[in-house]
């Protein structure tokens, strides 16, 4: 059985796909005319009829796809952009509460901001332009790489994604055949954004205790 992962490199992890995806989630921002009430949705489905795509192509291989660290690190990466967006909705400015949102949703972990401030403060150096990127790419190219990056970022915690937000029994059930599991991989992908878009505005929007 592997050991379990450290507080230490879920946040190392985490904070790398904040700041790879905080560009992005800027340039995805959603109409200003639209309600309070209805900017989690927006996220949910507006953005991720692009998003669902990208993270539902593995299945195209089918059962092969779950036997690669593929389909939870791309899915992953999709739902970390949706929080990342909802939580922009909530004006969260603080890096330790974006990375405990996140591992709160897509690890279902518990993990505080005040536990992960004294982690952040540890970890000496940069981001390198391997994971970042030379520079910031626009458009949908850009968007995909960013994607990417996030998706190789999060192979390092792959066994703590299947937590993560999952879309209905049957849709993931068509997902597991060859190329039609990409019908069920779209249908489940997008159901798992909204579940990821609903957790992060219920919690962000929760009193504070």
């Amino acid at each position: 059985m592997a050991a379990p992962i450290s507080d230490a490199v879920v946040v190392d992890v985490l904070r790398r796909v904040d700041r790879v995806l905080g560009p992005l989630v800027q340039r995805l921002d959603r109409p200003p005319a639209l309600p309070l009430a209805e900017r989690a949705d927006w996220w949910a489905d507006r953005v991720t009829r692009v998003a669902a795509g990208i993270s539902a192509a593995p299945r195209f291989a089918g059962k092969l796809a779950d036997l690669l660290p593929l389909q939870n690190t791309v899915g992953s990466a999709v739902q970390a952009l949706v929080v990342l967006g909802v939580a922009a909705e909530h004006h969260v400015d603080d890096p330790a509460e974006r990375i405990a949102l996140l591992a709160r949703v897509l690890l279902d972990r518990d993990l505080p901001a005040g536990r992960v401030e004294p982690l952040l403060l540890r970890v000496r150096g940069v981001y390198v332009e391997e994971a970042l990127g030379a520079e910031r790419s626009r458009g949908v190219s850009g968007a995909a790489r960013s994607l990417w990056r996030v998706a190789r970022l999060l192979s390092r915690i792959d066994d703590a994604l299947d937590a993560r937000p999952k879309g209905k029994w049957h849709h993931r059930a068509l997902s597991q055949f060859p190329v039609v599991g990409v019908a069920g991989g779209y249908a489940a992908e997008r159901e798992g954004l909204r579940r990821a878009a609903r957790t992060a505005e219920e919690l962000l929007s929760a009193p504070a205790r």
